[in-house]
């Protein structure tokens, strides 16, 4: 009959297993740590510019537009990953801005001479330049834009608590979901968590509902 190993041996390599373990779980909420934070800003500044509460409002009046995607992927994802560049002139409500060299890039496109209401990002650099930056206005399009700063809330929700408790929502974790919300309850990590996600998926909802009837 084989020999069984020592409990000592035997006691030493669950410890390792758990705290490798404890270590994917809390580099896993780190992921969704990063990736709410990212998609929170993103959706903050994106939002904040289609909703008018940033920047220079105008009109760009396209002149052109052309299909750009990168060369180094495969043809089938080449099509996913292409964007559309439209070229115009830009003018600001005001009259007090204009850019002749202004693009706009995105995944729509549009016929020459159409008006598109839009919000300048950054102003170029100097007249002859074409480093200016447009985002497509519309309170229609933010609320898009804030439905994904709150789904932001949702994934950060789910990194405080990983990280807090080393459980890993994905594959094997050292700890149950059970012991991990217990544990959880012990300080603040519970009620961030579900204030963080609830905020995060009321916020969401509701955002994208009002841009269904906007």
């Amino acid at each position: 009959m084989p020999r069984s190993q020592p409990a000592g041996i035997d006691r030493w390599l669950r410890g390792l297993v758990g705290s490798t373990l404890g270590r994917l779980g809390r580099a896993g909420g780190v992921v969704f740590l990063l990736a709410g934070l990212a998609l929170t800003g993103v959706g903050a500044y994106q939002g904040a510019y289609a909703a008018g509460w940033a920047g220079t409002h105008g009109t760009l009046t396209v002149e052109s537009c052309e299909v750009t995607s990168p060369h180094n992927v495969s043809r089938s994802s080449r099509k996913n990953r292409s964007t559309i560049r439209c070229c115009g002139t830009f003018a600001s409500d005001d009259g007090k801005a204009k850019d002749i060299n202004a693009a706009l890039e995105g995944k729509r496109g549009y016929l020459q001479g159409t008006e598109v209401s839009v919000q300048q990002t950054d102003a170029p650099t100097a007249d002859a330049d074409t480093d200016a930056d447009y985002v497509v206005a519309g309170l229609n399009r933010a609320m898009h834009w804030f439905a994904a700063f709150f789904a932001g809330w949702v994934l950060t929700g789910l990194g405080v608590f990983c990280v807090a408790t080393g459980y890993a929502p994905f594959g094997s974790s050292r700890i149950s979901y059970g012991a991990a919300w217990d544990a959880a309850g012990r300080n603040a990590t519970r009620p961030t968590t579900i204030g963080m996600i609830g905020v995060g998926i009321v916020g969401a909802g509701l955002s994208y509902l009002v841009s269904l009837f906007i």
